[in-house]
């Protein structure tokens, strides 16, 4: 049996272990903070699949519902599909992870991390991520790490490592940090209007905070780690680069000078299919490998790109590094829907629709490991093969997609009304028409100006870019020149070093997002492309203000509308009804949803004025009481010998002795009334909340009040009178 090795992290709730799990894999490690307790693997594939030219890297994590002692629902006990959650833990893992793998490693790796356990108050999302790269590190896989990571919250102005959900609620900050020993690798996360400053002092705090679990990690390699094993890597073949080089190079340059994404393509792939016409003369169809004149071609367009902005500072679309793609935007574009806005930036469109709802339309949300468990916000990224202007699978929610969806979701969740001043569930559907480039951030802005179509009176409004980067190295690996590009191409974030997205208001930033393809970031550099990301997002929201200064007024036509009623909590039972049947019946008869919860606040959703003011007299009616001295119109309850029970109000009722039914007396209760009559009533008294009620008060009532408004007309019955 492999021995166990425990090592803890200086100054942190960490601690690593390996050497009692999951022997036969490549590295396996467990990590635990507080009671919650993670194990991850990580595997390579021993060979290469037949004509791989990519590198398959594919990270899991799955969260046991053991884990925290439940039971998976519905109707398989068993776990299924990965939630949500689930996926954006696999991503935030695989990020910064892939760039550390050798150039032309293409063994398949396979990383799976399983939640043991919950204690529901530490997140297991950033400890994956730290097990993830201790596995990694101590198993016999080539690759460039360890990476330390950690949360980042700001808790009263002052930064606070890896808090907890309780913490977290009293956070502006929530900033997932990775890093190397000297440089940033990945961030991920949002804010309340954190200014620039504060959010680059958060990313050194980051830095500083993840070194001791790093040297935790190279602890544990010392230990436990294993010999690397030589695996090969697929580089291309000298004489396919060199001829690639010299009979299509300019060839390229030139289809790269094409106005669009599609005529570049198309270009390119012509030169590349007559390139290799020509290669397969020279050396012979069976020596010409398809997959090496693509990555050949690859290298050809990833050199022109770097080259011509490195040298020139001009791009491929003939823009300068700081420059911003032509920016258009629509609102209002489609009848019934509650809030549409299109938003266009170059060759990249977002079609993006919001709906309002009622309370019914929260998403529940699993809390297995802690936080909240519903929410009222919701934001749906969806990306269509044609969008690209290819064919391919569609109607499947990919990974790329949620993740997209969830950073632009929390990028504008900050500018949204409290909902205590505006109580709807609002879903937002962002429609990617075409993309070239940051099609998250056009679904900011374009969602942006949906809301404010739909009416949805937002704090400021929100808009994101993305910044690219382009360096070159010296033989040591340092960076000696670079250039930081504003709103990036497809082919730019392809081909360029690094893909970082922010979101925000003129008031501070609200989400961000980096990815790199190098090794890592330095903070030189990152200042550098904050303040330039900061100067396109104003300009941006110049354009958007121009466009739409301000939230709409009033709600679109068809948008329902609420109407908030403040009731004491123990009229609840009373609106609500024996078994449900007072609400029922005010849905029925208005049309309107009526939601309660547990202070009294009662909301009322309808869409026209008419069914809303039904819906509010039927609300007032259930939750008044029989006042002393009031009239009321009444229906025969039930009949009694010694008098009859009138409901004067929804599921409140009084007796009538049978000595107050009229000014005469009465030998029987069924002389006057029966069941379901209507009965005018005075309420003559309140004893111990038991009412009395007199039908002789309501006639002599009325028959004054006819005396004085018209005495000419005084021989009618004043029951008559009464009666209309």
């Amino acid at each position: 049996m492999k021995q166990k090795h425990n090592v803890k992290v200086e100054g942190l709730d960490i601690e690593f272990a390996t050497g009692t799990l999951a022997g036969l894999a490549s590295g396996a490690v467990t990590i635990r903070s507080g009671e919650t307790e993670l194990f991850v693997s990580t595997t390579a594939a021993s060979a290469l699949r037949p004509g791989q030219d990519f590198f398959p890297l594919t990270v899991d994590y799955r969260e046991k519902f053991s884990a925290g002692g439940k039971f998976p629902g519905g109707y398989f006990k068993r776990e299924g599909k990965p939630s949500e959650k689930e996926i954006l833990t696999s991503r935030l893992c695989d990020r910064p992870l892939r760039p550390l793998f050798p150039k032309g490693f293409m063994n398949e790796v396979q990383v799976i991390g399983l939640l043991l356990s919950t204690d529901q108050l530490n997140e297991p999302d950033v400890l994956m991520v730290n097990a993830a790269s201790a596995a990694t590190l101590i198993s016999d896989i080539p690759w460039n790490g360890p990476v330390g990571c950690v949360r980042v919250g700001q808790i009263d102005g002052e930064f606070v490592t890896n808090p907890n959900h309780d913490e977290m609620l009293d956070s502006d900050l929530d900033l997932i940090y990775v890093g190397s020993e000297t440089e940033m690798l990945m961030i991920e996360g949002s804010a309340e209007f954190i200014s620039d400053e504060r959010f680059y002092e958060a990313l050194e705090y980051g830095q500083k905070a993840i070194q001791p679990i790093i040297a935790a990690q190279r602890e544990l390699a010392k230990l436990a780690g294993k010999e690397k094993k030589e695996f090969p890597l697929i580089i291309t073949p000298k004489e396919v680069t060199e001829f690639c080089e010299e009979h299509a190079a300019d060839k390229v340059k030139e289809a790269l000078g094409h106005d669009s994404y599609t005529e570049r393509k198309l270009a390119i792939e012509a030169i590349a299919k007559e390139t290799t016409a020509a290669l397969e003369a020279k050396l012979g169809a069976e020596n010409v490998k398809g997959d090496d004149v693509a990555r050949a071609f690859d290298e050809i367009q990833e050199k022109l790109y770097r080259q011509n902005i490195l040298d020139t500072g001009k791009r491929v679309d003939g823009r300068g590094a700081k420059d911003l793609r032509t920016i258009s935007c629509e609102s209002g574009v489609l009848p019934r829907v509650h809030g549409s806005a299109i938003f266009n930036r170059g060759e990249t469109q977002a079609l993006v629709i919001s709906t309002l709802g009622t309370s019914r339309d929260t998403q529940d949300i699993d809390g297995l490991t802690g936080g909240a468990t519903s929410k009222s916000f919701i934001l749906h990224y969806n990306f269509p093969p044609f969008s690209t202007g290819e064919a391919g699978r569609f109607g499947f929610t990919g990974r790329r997609e949620i993740g997209h969806g969830a950073l632009a979701e929390r990028s504008l969740l900050p500018i949204l009304p409290p909902e205590d001043e505006f109580p709807y569930a609002i879903r937002v559907v962002s429609e990617v028409m075409s993309s070239n480039g940051s099609t998250s951030m056009a679904s900011i802005c374009g969602g942006c100006l949906s809301l404010m179509d739909a009416g949805v009176p937002i704090t400021a409004p929100c808009a994101g870019i993305s910044t690219g980067l382009v360096t070159e190295k010296d033989e040591n690996g340092k960076i000696t020149k670079s250039v930081i590009l504003t709103d990036i191409l497809g082919a730019e974030d392809h081909f360029g070093d690094m893909d970082f997205k922010i979101a925000g208001t003129p008031d501070g930033i609200t989400g961000f997002q980096l990815d790199l393809k190098i090794s890592g970031l330095p903070f030189d550099i990152t200042l550098e492309a904050i303040k330039q990301n900061r100067d396109a997002r104003m300009k941006i929201l110049a354009i958007m203000s121009e466009h739409m200064p301000e939230s709409r007024k009033d709600l679109r036509e068809h948008a329902p509308r609420i109407h908030t009623i403040k009731i004491s909590p123990e009229k609840i039972g009373a609106l609500i009804g024996p078994g449900g049947k007072n609400i029922r019946r005010i849905t029925e008869v208005s049309g309107a949803q009526v939601d309660i919860n547990d202070e009294g606040q009662v909301l009322i959703f309808a869409t026209d004025k008419e069914s809303m003011d039904r819906a509010i007299m039927e609300v007032d009616a259930c939750t008044a009481e029989i006042e002393v001295g009031k009239t009321y119109r009444g229906i025969v309850r039930g009949v009694k010998d010694f008098g009859a029970f009138v409901e004067c109000l929804p599921g409140k009722e009084g007796l009538v002795h049978i000595s107050e039914l009229a000014d005469f007396r009465v030998k029987k209760t069924e002389d006057i009334c029966k069941l379901g009559d209507e009965m005018v009533v005075k309420c003559i008294g309140v004893e111990k909340g038991k009412v009395r009620l007199s039908r002789k008060a309501a006639l002599e009532e009325a028959k004054e009040a006819t005396e004085e408004e018209a005495p000419e007309t005084a021989e009618e019955s004043s029951e008559e009178k009464a009666a209309e």
